[in-house]
């Protein structure tokens, strides 16, 4: 590797940096449409600034993010995990379903396609649901907006305090 193959970009094989991207097109099309929110998560992710100083996709991103569309249009989410699933290492396959289980709820909530298509990822990574739990209560609370639109929610109670449940 030379001193400035970094700055190549995403190659056209499959690497972790394309199996996180992939893994987040998959989420956002399971439930079979794409909202707006989904997509704001993407380009948080992914995004960046464009040459003219906009919030955007940046070229190398744009490239990523071109195949990642392509595979997702012809490969079936089994054929993904069995692809991916070896290349990653714990903490590539924790960031994978923390991203996208905040992408699953990013709308408010979790589509039934969402929940079967986390369930699929986090059985082929080999994570329980038991180590995974404090993390989906962190993405849980982060996503519920509702602490600040209802008065009576249960997290709104005099005295309730939130905390992690390990």
């Amino acid at each position: 590797m030379g001193l400035f193959d970094m700055f190549k970009g995403d190659t056209d094989e499959v690497t972790p940096h394309f199996a996180f991207a992939t893994s987040l097109i998959y989420m956002i099309g399971a439930d079979g449409k794409v909202e707006n929110e989904e997509v704001g998560q993407l380009l948080a992710v992914l995004g960046g600034e464009d040459s003219g100083g906009s919030i955007g996709v940046g070229a190398q991103n744009k490239k990523l993010l071109d195949r990642a569309f392509r595979y997702q249009q012809s490969h079936s989410d089994d054929e993904l995990l069995a692809e991916i699933t070896p290349l990653l290492t714990d903490a590539q396959k924790m960031c994978i379903l923390a991203n996208i289980l905040d992408s699953s709820l990013s709308d408010g909530e979790a589509a039934p396609e969402e929940q079967v298509l986390f369930n699929k990822f986090l059985n082929a990574f080999g994570i329980s649901e038991e180590r995974f739990q404090p993390f989906f209560e962190v993405i849980v609370m982060k996503n519920d907006r509702s602490v600040f639109t209802n008065a009576e929610h249960p997290s709104n109670q005099p005295g309730h305090t939130v905390q992690l449940k390990l």
